[in-house]
């Protein structure tokens, strides 16, 4: 009986494995099973860091804005509940972004939540 090596569509599955290996060093970008492997790591790594990176920015920023507060002599919970007092609705994405390229009007946000706080207390 004569060796089946399942032509076009194997040719066509592998060739695909080795197109994303493409970069990788030494066997792991040649041959199709080391390639594979990786291929695979890579793909489950990419998937999870997709969710981390939403978390690490995150982090990111509230250290930023945790910074530039205790620079305008306020902690970074206080001015968080002050400008959601205040109805400001900022995300912190934004807010790190202000504190950094516009310091005077990060400076006058904090004005207005501790403004906020003082009121309600």
């Amino acid at each position: 009986m004569p060796r089946v090596t399942r032509g076009f569509k194997a040719r066509q599955r592998r060739n695909k494995v080795l197109k994303l290996a493409k970069g990788y060093r030494g066997g792991r970008s040649r041959l199709f099973r080391t390639a594979a492997e990786a291929v695979d790591r890579a793909l489950c790594y990419a998937y999870r860091d997709r969710r981390t990176k939403k978390r690490d920015f995150r982090s990111l920023w509230i250290t930023r804005i945790g910074a530039a507060a205790k620079l305008n002599g306020i902690s970074y919970s206080k001015l968080i509940h002050g400008l959601s007092q205040a109805g400001i609705e900022l995300d912190r994405k934004v807010l790190s972004n202000l504190a950094i390229v516009d310091p005077s009007a990060f400076s006058a946000l904090v004005k207005q939540a501790v403004g906020q706080q003082e009121a309600t207390a």
